[in-house]
């Protein structure tokens, strides 16, 4: 790809674990503008950009010449307060969606969560598809779902491209706990960067989409991240070194303090 057809890419929330993996991951194909605001490496003393997500004109300067944003910055526990997700993932996303109408960013990549539809996790209704109505688990989870809502608005209204992962568990080692429902939606790490390519890359100008790994446990349907996106998980938790599942038919029991300590 020759350097003047590279995509500009935003990442907000680049300093975060799946931010930091995608722009190292990212940096090869694409002009890879980092978001942040505690610099996580000597390179971000020069490359950080630094923006409060609450203040519209430090959004918009954020977006010059941007073709995609990669929207992962905000509040991410599903244990999060009111306060915590008000600002970060109700203002905050709000300021960068107008500021890339105002620009003429073509896509957003949203960093939804399984946390917008975990009501039915935790009420064991399996399996979940995407154009289900959203059943949030958590206040986190409603600020997910509000921002999959105010996406679709600013699609349909205003035509920008958005596409929402609703992201499982991404951790490097899914064996070290033995909750069954997180092995079943582990994303790893390689497969967070092929479906992220996808979302960057497909023709595809909106959609809901689960981000999950190949697991065999799943509950969740990604057909048509699969579809439409190309989206082709290569990784399963069972085939890790000391990974055995036990199979349970309808899927193994939630608690019923689901998503508490997820």
């Amino acid at each position: 790809m020759a350097d003047e057809q590279r995509r500009r890419v935003l990442i907000t929330g680049a300093t975060g674990g799946i931010g930091r993996l995608l722009e190292e991951r990212l940096a090869g194909d694409y002009d890879v503008v980092p978001h942040g605001r505690t610099p996580r490496k000597p390179e971000h003393e020069q490359t950080l950009r630094r923006a409060d997500l609450e203040d519209y004109g430090e959004v918009l300067a954020l977006m010059d010449g941007i073709d995609t944003v990669v929207h992962l910055a905000g509040a991410a526990s599903p244990e999060s307060t009111w306060d915590d997700v008000l600002g970060p993932n109700i203002i905050g996303l709000r300021n960068v969606l107008e500021a890339c109408r105002e620009a003429g960013v073509r896509r957003v990549v949203y960093a939804s969560s399984n946390h917008a539809m975990g009501m039915y996790d935790r009420h064991e209704d399996w399996p979940v598809y995407p154009h289900h109505l959203p059943r949030p688990d958590s206040l986190y989870g409603v600020s997910k779902v509000f921002g999959e809502t105010l996406g679709r608005f600013y699609h349909e209204e205003h035509g920008l491209e958005f596409i929402a992962l609703r992201i499982g568990w991404v951790t490097p080692d899914p064996t070290e706990t033995d909750e069954d429902i997180l092995h079943a939606m582990w994303l790893s790490e390689d497969d967070t960067e092929r479906v992220f390519r996808r979302a960057i890359e497909a023709d595809c100008p909106f959609g809901l989409f689960y981000a999950i790994s190949d697991n065999p446990n799943r509950r969740w349907s990604m057909t048509n991240t699969m579809l439409d996106l190309g989206y082709r998980p290569q990784d399963d938790w069972t085939q890790l070194p000391g990974a055995d599942e036990e199979v349970v038919e309808g899927g193994a029991a939630v608690r019923d303090t689901w998503p508490e300590g997820s």
